[in-house]
Parts: structure tokens; C-alpha cells; sequence
């Protein structure tokens, strides 16, 4: 008989991390009861007060993070630790400076012992879809910061995971840069169709991207609330403006502030 989240791409279920400080023996409870439920394809936001354990959440599902109560599934198969299913996107492109784009973007095929014409062609089907076609050559230090954020992206893709993290990847950009790098973001998701989890301190960042919002409560973290953005798609970066775009942020911030208080 199969079980109920066979049709969830990911779910976690009562998920608990506690940090035990071992000079102290004091505990510090950064998520609490976390129970999230995300379908194949959606395009998820997470928000919630500095401190609350967003970060913690994605590194609990990505595996590094081991934790304390509940469990983990995706595809309905347990998370144990990090395999290639899964990749993220961190705050900072960590681009290897003396390797080329191309050379950074097959580098996670490569430590997967998978690199071939296939994943080779991958790569550069993924670097032209970024935005990047006739950098192949450059190095990191040649490339602007949304660049190098593109080939970070790319490089996420190339290892084709069944679900992208993103942990504030345009955090380092200029206001410009970044509402840009969102509508691209849209795009290429548009076309990869990849489950994605993105973590953000801006409220309307999470409102522009997501399917849904799920707002964190003060630590310890945990599931206050779920927004959903009946905002259609495509969207323009001028939705920001719409009464109903404002609508959805000042609720995701009226939740904030409360938490926050």
C-alpha cells in the first residue's frame, strides 16, 4: 500500500534541529515541528526573522545537517545525507578562481565522477541558458558579481538535481543587478521546470518568485503560516506595483513583524 506522500516531491515531517553547545551542555532548538509539504515543479519561498533557522532548514534537507526529531523525504525516499539529487545555490558563487566557466560549471559532474560528452554538452546548454554563451573561456575574477551568480546557477543545473536549493544567492547584489537576476531566475525555472526552494530576507523577492511563501516564526523556527501567490505567470518585474502584489507582502510582513516583536 503506498503512503500519502507519494505525490510530494519533498516532505518533511515534525522535523526538530537542536544545537548542543558541549563546553556548556546547553541546547539550543533552531527548528521546531517543521512540517512542509512541496510538490513536483513548484517554486517555493522561505521568510522569516534573522535568526530563525532558514538557513538551517535548507541545510537539514540537503543532508548536511543531521536532524534531531523527524524525517526527510524526497521522491518518498528518505534523506540520509547529501547525494546528486539535490543542489544548492549558495550566498556567493564560490566559483574556483583558476578554473574557467566552463570549467567551473562541469566541476560538480566532475567530483561525481560523471563527466562526459553528455554532461559536457549539458554544460553548455546550461551556460548559454544563463545567459553566459562567449564567457565559456573567462575566469571568475573577468566577470561581474551577477555573472559569476549565473555560472554558480549553471553549475547547480549541470549536475541535473531533483531539487534546487537556493540560499539568498543575490543577497551580494546591487538593488539593479538583483531585480534582474529574479525575472532571469523565472525564466530559466521556466524552462527547467526544477523544484526549487529559495531562502530570502526580502519580502517582496519571495512574492515575485514563489508558488508559495512559507514564513518561519522567531526562533525556535517553525511553520507560521503559508501564503499562496495566485499571482500568474509569466510575471513582469512592473507585478510589483499591483495592489495585489502589495496585498500579498504587507501579510508575509505584518507575520514578520509580529514574530519579530
Amino acid at each position: 500500500m503506498k503512503q500519502v506522500e507519494d505525490h510530494y516531491k519533498l516532505s518533511t515531517q515534525y522535523l526538530n534541529v537542536t544545537y548542543v553547545n558541549e563546553k556548556t551542555n546547553t541546547e539550543t532548538v533552531a527548528l521546531q515541528n517543521i512540517n512542509i509539504n512541496i510538490t513536483d515543479g513548484e517554486f517555493i519561498c522561505i521568510v522569516g526573522p534573522s535568526g530563525c533557522g532558514k538557513t538551517t532548514l535548507l541545510n537539514t534537507i540537503i543532508g548536511f545537517v543531521k536532524p534531531s526529531k523527524g524525517t526527510i523525504l524526497l521522491d518518498n525516499e528518505k534523506v540520509e545525507g547529501p547525494t546528486k539529487d539535490r543542489s544548492m545555490v549558495f550566498q556567493t558563487p564560490s566559483l574556483l578562481p583558476w578554473r574557467t566557466v566552463f570549467k567551473n560549471v562541469i566541476y560538480g559532474v566532475e567530483i561525481q565522477n560523471r563527466d562526459s560528452d553528455e554532461t559536457r554538452k549539458l554544460a553548455y546548454d546550461y551556460i548559454e541558458m544563463v545567459g553566459l554563451k562567449g564567457f565559456e573561456n573567462s575566469y571568475p575574477h573577468e566577470l561581474s558579481g551577477g555573472m559569476q551568480q549565473r555560472a554558480n546557477l549553471a553549475r547547480a543545473l549541470t549536475v541535473d538535481p531533483s531539487l534546487l536549493l537556493l540560499d539568498e544567492p543575490f543577497s551580494a547584489l546591487d538593488a539593479q543587478t538583483r531585480e534582474f537576476m529574479q525575472q532571469e531566475l523565472l525564466r530559466i525555472w521556466s524552462e527547467t521546470k526544477k523544484t526549487s526552494i529559495f531562502i530570502t530576507h526580502q519580502i517582496d523577492e519571495a512574492v515575485y518568485l514563489a508558488d508559495r511563501v512559507i514564513v518561519l516564526g522567531a526562533r525556535p523556527g517553525r511553520v507560521v503560516d503559508t501564503v499562496d501567490i495566485n499571482i500568474p505567470r509569466p510575471r513582469k518585474l512592473n507585478i510589483k506595483r499591483t495592489p495585489e502584489f502589495l496585498k500579498h507582502s504587507d501579510h508575509i510582513w505584518s507575520l514578520i513583524e509580529k514574530e519579530s516583536s
